[in-house]
């Protein structure tokens, strides 16, 4: 799952849209516009790159870092108008984007067998520059919508998480937080849809029950369902327990089915600890942007059979992500531990697990540290090396070869 992404998604979105909807019934306020955001910056040790460990100073650990407006309008009736627009900025060096530790690196699989040419094309121009989290500098590239809160529910319009995404971040122990984030195992290529441009969405929550329906255009010539998205969820969540189901589908430029990904969880309070779980299917059967990296590479002059028998099959995804994990309250402070595994069911069968452990100790209401350890077992084909929640972790050396992350941060909310 291509990170970034927010570890506190239901503050930021879910708990804006149901907040008002439950206070639409409410007297009559005037229009407010806040400003919020959040600092996150620590150093991230590495394991496992290529040209040995890593030191660095990094921003979004736990949480990217951010900067937004939001605002609110009672319209009166019931009715309620809302707006959000939300930039991501990096801490450590005041850039929107960021790359992986590892650069433009492949994964060996993707690579294997083909000419030194068609390498260094996929390396260099065709896939490894777009590796990354906002790679195109966008100012507000987390999320910009507008929309109304009626009685029956919320109509939202714009840049938006999807909802396989949010049963994601709901059913994650760390949610999306560290390298130890079961969604650092399927983030090259990605294994969800994180956000979506150009989307309505409908949403609902009604006494602990809630669902979300969601279409985004894809906006090209040629047909309406060309590189659209579309996604539902729905689940039920209390204080003692939560259970959900989210589903995400791509389609391409020439309109084939491509990225589609069912993610499922449940979390159950036991007192002493919250136990949570969490199960995705992604499936992959037409590249998602393979059009267009097909006509590129056509371009540069590799023979087209050569693309369709010896690149594009290799983009295809087909794997299972397993979750379970426990977040256990200690003193003021809170412990998260958690079990991820990625089974892949490709030919080149890149298995990986990983074994993680996170503490975070508040230092006020606003501020907190954290610490986490993150080790990660790659299988005989497999080079995962995970990032934290504002930024993508990369490859490893060579495949096979294991990764280790110490991650520190200072974690600052306004």
């Amino acid at each position: 799952m291509s990170h970034r992404s927010p570890a506190s998604l239901r503050p930021n979105v879910l708990a804006c849209a149901t907040a008002l909807a439950m206070a639409a019934g409410a007297a009559a306020q005037t229009a407010n516009v806040q400003i919020y955001g959040i600092v996150d910056v620590g150093i991230q040790y590495t394991t496992g790159v290529r040209g040995g460990s890593v030191t660095q100073l990094a921003s979004g650990i736990m949480e990217g870092s951010r900067l937004g407006l939001r605002g609110t309008e009672d319209l009166g009736g019931g009715w309620r108008a809302m707006f959000a627009a939300e930039m991501r900025f990096e801490g450590d060096t005041g850039a929107l984007g960021n790359r992986p530790v590892s650069g433009t690196q492949l994964p060996d699989r993707l690579l294997a067998g083909l000419p030194p040419a068609v390498q260094a094309a996929l390396t260099n121009v065709a896939i490894g520059p777009t590796l990354g989290v906002n790679t195109g500098n966008r100012l507000f590239d987390r999320q910009v919508y507008v929309g109304l809160v009626t009685p029956v529910g919320a109509l939202l319009a714009g840049r938006q998480y999807t909802p396989a995404f949010e049963i994601s971040n709901r059913f994650d122990t760390f949610s999306n937080a560290t390298a130890a984030s079961p969604g650092q195992l399927i983030s090259i290529p990605a294994g969800v849809d994180i956000r979506a441009d150009n989307s309505l969405m409908y949403r609902v929550e009604l006494q602990g029950a809630f669902a979300t329906a969601m279409y985004s255009f894809g906006e090209v010539a040629g047909g309406a369902s060309r590189s659209s998205i579309w996604g539902i969820n729905a689940g039920y969540a209390i204080d003692r327990f939560g259970v959900g189901i989210g589903y995400n589908e791509r389609k391409n430029s020439l309109g084939r089915k491509a990225l589609n990904s069912l993610i499922g969880g449940a979390s159950f309070n036991a007192g002493v600890a919250t136990l949570v779980g969490m199960v995705a299917r992604v499936r992959e059967p037409n590249p998602s942007s393979g059009p267009e990296l097909r006509a590129g590479l056509i371009s540069a002059g590799v023979p087209a059979a050569l693309v369709d028998t010896g690149v594009l099959p290799r983009l295809m995804q087909d794997a299972r992500l397993y979750h379970i994990g426990a977040r256990v309250p200690l003193g003021t402070g809170n412990l998260m531990l958690g079990y991820s595994q990625v089974d892949d069911r490709r030919a080149a069968n890149a298995d990986a697990k990983s074994y993680g452990v996170a503490y975070t100790y508040p230092l006020s209401k606003r501020t907190d540290v954290n610490l986490a350890v993150t080790q990660v077992d790659n299988g005989a084909n497999a080079q995962v090396l995970p990032g934290g929640n504002g930024f993508l972790g990369g490859v490893t050396a060579n495949a096979g070869k294991d990764a280790t992350v110490v991650q520190f941060s200072l974690r600052h909310k306004f």
